[in-house]
C-alpha cells in the first residue's frame, strides 16, 4: 500500500493561496485548526491554504513534506445521542517550513500578499520574551523572536500598509495569550530599536486576538491505522486521531468575525468580547485534571487517560480533586460547574481515543504553573487549607521528573534547563547528599520554573515531602489512601 502524498490522490497541482501561517505542526494544530480550515475551505469561499513553520530546532517534519501536507483527521464521539467517526482527509496545508535550515525562505513568505492570518500553539513555555535573542539571528530562539521579525519584513516591504497586517489566533493556553503574544513581540521590537513607526503598525494595523481551544488530541492511532488505512486505501504515518466535540472562543473585533466565516459552518466557534469565564472553566477543570492526572496515573503503571480512569483508586483522585477542590475556585452556578466536570470525565473515559498520558506530560512543569497552581492558591485563600489532591500531584509530578520509576526510564520531554535541574537535584539525592526535604526544598525554591518560591506557601514544602515518601516506599496507589488523612 502507498503512502498519501497528492500523486496518489490526483489532488490538484495548484496550491491554495497562502492565507495562514501557522507556528507548529503537532497534532494539535492539525485535528484542530488545519481541519477548521479543511472544512471552512469545503462550506464556504475561505479558500485558505497554511504554511507550517517548525517553531523549535529539534524535528524536520519530515514526514509531512513527503506526503505533500497531506493527512487524515479521524474523530470519535457523540453527536445528538448517537455514536460516530468523521474521517476527514486535510489538503490545504501547502508548505512546511523549517526556519533553522530555511531562514530567507521563511522571510520571502513575508512577502504574500494573501497571508491574512497566524496561529501557534508552541506549549504556554512557547510566548516569552529572551533578551539573548539578536535580531541577526537566523533564526532567533523564540517563537515571539522570529515572529517579530517576520512581521518587520512585512511592514518594510509593504511600505508600512496598514491592509497588511495580519490576525493573529495563537492557541497556548496562557491568560490573554494574543495580549501576551503582542506584548513579547512589542518587547523585542523595543529591544532591537526597530522604530516607533513599526511598533504603531504593529499595534494599529494588527489584531492580536486571545482564544482558548478544546479538542482533545490522541495523535497516531497506533492500534487501529491499519484498519483505517485499509478503509482509505493509503498509508498515512500522520495520520491524527481525537475526539470529535471541538470548541474555538475567540475574543476578537467584528472585523475579524467577518473574515472567518465560521458562521457558515456547523463548526462549535464562538466570538466573545471577553474570555476569562470560558477560560478559566476550561483550564481549570479539564486541562488542571489533565495535568494532575498525568504523573499519577504514569506511576501507578497506566499509559492512557481512559486506562488511567479504570482504577479506582484513580477516577476517585480524580473526581475529588474537580469536585472537592478546583470547582470551589470558580464562580459559575453549582449545576453548570459539575456538568462541565461530569462532561470531561466522560471525554477522559472515551475509549477510542488512546490519549498517550506522556504525550500530554510535554513540559508539565509549565503546565502546573497555568494550570494548577493558581487554584492552589485561591483554594488556600478561600478554605484556608491546602487542597490535598493537588499538592499529591504536585509531588507525583515531581517525582515523575526524577525520570525513572521502577527501572524504567520515563521519557521526559521539557525545556533543557528544566531537565538538567530536576536531574541534577534528584541525582543528589540519589547518591545521598541530600535529603529528601532538602531535595524537595530546592526544587520548589527553583522561580525560574514556577515563577515563584514554593516554599513561601505555608505548608506547601511539607505536605509534598509527606506525600512523596510514600509514593517511593509504597507506591502512589497505596499513596492515595494518605491524601486525606495527612494534616498540615
Amino acid at each position: 500500500m502507498q503512502t498519501i502524498n497528492r500523486t496518489l490522490i490526483k489532488q490538484q497541482t495548484s496550491p491554495l493561496p497562502t492565507k495562514i501561517l501557522q507556528f507548529g505542526g503537532g497534532n494539535f494544530l492539525r485535528a484542530f485548526v488545519d481541519w477548521m480550515v479543511q472544512i471552512l475551505n469545503e462550506k464556504t469561499d475561505f479558500n485558505a491554504g497554511v504554511a507550517i513553520v517548525k517553531p523549535t530546532e529539534y524535528g524536520d517534519y519530515q514526514e509531512l513534506k513527503d506526503q505533500d501536507g497531506l493527512f487524515t483527521v479521524i474523530l470519535d464521539g457523540v453527536k445528538n445521542g448517537q455514536q460516530i467517526q468523521d474521517i476527514k482527509r486535510v489538503n490545504c496545508v501547502n508548505s512546511i517550513i523549517n526556519p533553522y535550515t530555511e531562514w530567507e525562505r521563511y522571510l520571502e513568505l513575508a512577502k504574500d500578499p494573501h497571508l491574512r492570518f497566524v496561529v501557534s500553539n508552541t506549549t504556554e513555555a512557547g510566548i516569552k520574551f529572551n533578551p539573548e535573542d539578536s535580531f541577526n539571528d537566523s533564526p532567533p530562539k523564540e517563537f515571539p523572536a522570529k515572529l517579530t521579525l517576520f512581521l518587520y519584513h512585512r511592514f518594510q516591504f509593504f511600505n508600512q500598509d496598514p491592509s497588511k497586517g495580519l490576525i493573529l489566533l495563537p492557541c497556548e493556553l496562557i491568560q490573554n495569550n494574543g495580549l501576551a503574544l503582542q506584548k513579547a513581540v512589542l518587547e523585542y521590537a523595543n529591544h532591537w530599536e526597530l522604530g516607533s513607526q513599526f511598533t504603531s503598525w504593529i499595534g494599529t494595523a494588527n489584531h492580536f486576538c486571545s482564544s482558548l481551544v478544546d479538542r482533545i488530541v490522541s495523535g497516531y492511532p497506533k492500534d487501529r491505522a491499519k484498519e483505517i488505512e485499509e478503509e482509505l486505501g493509503y498509508r498515512d504515518p500522520m495520520m491524527v486521531a481525537g475526539e470529535y466535540y471541538h470548541s474555538w472562543v475567540i475574543q476578537a473585533p467584528e472585523s475579524v468575525q467577518k473574515e472567518l466565516p465560521f458562521a457558515k459552518t456547523d463548526l462549535n466557534v464562538q466570538f466573545v468580547e471577553d474570555l476569562v469565564p470560558y477560560r478559566e472553566m476550561k483550564v481549570r477543570i479539564l486541562n488542571g485534571a489533565h495535568t494532575a492526572l498525568v504523573p499519577v496515573a504514569y506511576l501507578a503503571g497506566a499509559r492512557l487517560v481512559d486506562e488511567a480512569l479504570e482504577q479506582p483508586e484513580i477516577s476517585r483522585f480524580i473526581n475529588e480533586l474537580l469536585l472537592q477542590e478546583t470547582i470551589l475556585t470558580l464562580d459559575f452556578p453549582e449545576a453548570v460547574k459539575q456538568q462541565f466536570v461530569a462532561d470531561v470525565l466522560d471525554r477522559f473515559r472515551n475509549p477510542l481515543l488512546k490519549h498517550q498520558l506522556i504525550s500530554i506530560a510535554l513540559n508539565s512543569t509549565s503546565k502546573f504553573v497555568a494550570r494548577l497552581l493558581p487554584t492552589l492558591k485561591d483554594y488556600l485563600a478561600l478554605e484556608n487549607k491546602l487542597p490535598k489532591r493537588i499538592v499529591f500531584g504536585l509531588a507525583a509530578l515531581l517525582y515523575f521528573y526524577r525520570g525513572n520509576y521502577n527501572g524504567e526510564k520515563i521519557e521526559l520531554k521539557d525545556a533543557p534547563k528544566v531537565l538538567s535541574f530536576f536531574k541534577d537535584s534528584w541525582n543528589q539525592y540519589d547518591e545521598q547528599k541530600s535529603s529528601l526535604e532538602e531535595t524537595i526544598n530546592q526544587i520548589l525554591a527553583n522561580t525560574d520554573i514556577w515563577g515563584e518560591n514554593l516554599n513561601k506557601i505555608p505548608s506547601l514544602t511539607e505536605l509534598v515531602v509527606s506525600y512523596i515518601g510514600p509514593i517511593e516506599q509504597q507506591g502512589v496507589l497505596r499513596s492515595l489512601e494518605l491524601v486525606g488523612s495527612i494534616e498540615m
